[in-house]
């Protein structure tokens, strides 16, 4: 399967500055999820493999990948749920796009610390 045009799973990035806070006790929480979802090399090589697109990623992840389609997608529930990547289902299978805004966040609260 090869990457289909953006779609639904990969609006425009949304490019408005995030005036959250990047200390305090919400800001920790926030980068303690984000960090336990970026703790497994899988996963950091899903982001950056999604990273490099500009295009919903399907099928190609699992090829990428010298891992079972299980756990790649087991990964690929840990990213989603966390708010870093986006899926969107598109007939049989679903499509994948990393959330601009989402990593530009984890980067700004790993920048404050």
């Amino acid at each position: 399967m090869s990457a289909t045009a953006p779609s639904a799973c990969c609006p425009p990035s949304d490019d408005r500055p995030d005036l959250r806070p990047i200390e305090g006790e919400e800001a920790d929480q926030e980068l303690a999820a984000l960090a336990k979802a970026v703790g497994h090399p899988a996963r950091v090589q899903i982001l950056r493999l999604l990273a490099r697109r500009a295009s919903c990623i399907c099928g190609e992840i699992v090829d990428e990948l010298p891992l079972a389609q299980s756990t790649v997608s087991q990964h690929l529930k840990v990213l989603k749920d966390a708010g870093l990547i986006r899926g969107e289902i598109d007939g049989p299978r679903t499509c994948y796009c990393i959330d601009n805004r989402a990593l530009r966040r984890l980067k700004a609260l790993v920048g404050g610390l």
